[in-house]
């Protein structure tokens, strides 16, 4: 079998089983595990597996745990907060998701019945909707962080500049009443900045462990935000503080 021929059988094999190991693959056919390694590093570059510890997966599967991995964190917490925010955007026509794992969540309760336009520079959250019928993605450009899988730089703030939509979903790493919401990026915080000035309206989807935390970069004040959706371990003596800024706090 040439190596081309063996590549594409890999290829085949690990997307039919979701996962194959080094060690399966080397005894399937009858090669070295360094030729197995030198396989799948080429297969990767080509976009048609992914590299995991051991072995490879599909390229699509890679995503799919990823989001599953995020989504376990304070699972049912997070699921609460993303149900209670899209409550805030009854019956919109267009909406920015940020990226984030709440924010990700809320991206796949988005309703099938009507047409919506949804703007976002987070690859979960264009994953999770790309295919809805009703739904209008616009995918914005940047390069794409790989901690965070999402679009930033000068591309993404200047498209964001061209865009006013009714409402933005956003997440923080850090909410306090000293230093606002807060990022330890300055690409991220850019962007997260145009997503609050391209929409009408703001709601940031933050669980109680974003807050009394400081980050390095500010991206907004508190007077920037509508509406806050926490869950109930959230400090209540903040809380009240922040209602005191005229900010909306929903507990879900």
């Amino acid at each position: 079998m040439y190596a081309e021929e063996r590549q594409k059988a890999m290829a085949d094999l690990v997307v039919r089983r979701g996962r194959m190991s080094v060690l399966d693959l080397a005894e399937e056919y009858q090669v070295t595990t360094e030729t197995v390694r030198r396989d799948l590093s080429l297969l990767e570059r080509a976009g048609v597996l992914r590299r995991v510890h051991g072995g490879a997966v599909p390229a699509s599967a890679l995503m799919e745990t990823v989001l599953a991995d995020r989504d376990e964190e304070n699972s049912e917490v997070k699921e609460r907060i993303a149900k209670a925010a899209l409550e805030q955007g009854h019956r919109i026509s267009s909406m920015i998701i940020d990226a984030g794992s709440s924010t990700a969540r809320l991206a796949g309760m988005l309703p099938r019945d009507r047409s919506i336009s949804v703007y976002t520079h987070a690859v979960p959250v264009a994953f999770r909707i790309g295919a809805i019928p009703n739904i209008e993605l616009h995918m914005l450009p940047g390069r794409v962080r790989p901690v965070t899988q999402a679009a930033v730089g000068a591309q993404t703030v200047a498209a964001l500049a061209q865009v006013r939509v009714d409402i933005a979903f956003i997440g923080t790493n850090g909410l306090s009443l000293t230093h606002g919401l807060s990022t330890p990026d300055s690409d991220e915080a850019e962007v997260k900045r145009a997503l609050i000035q391209s929409a009408r309206r703001t709601v940031l989807l933050a669980d109680a462990s974003k807050f009394d935390r400081e980050f390095t970069v500010r991206f907004a004040e508190l007077s920037d935000v509508d509406v806050i959706v926490t869950d109930p371990s959230a400090p209540p003596s903040m809380i009240a503080e922040l209602e005191r800024h005229g900010v909306e706090v929903v507990v879900a």
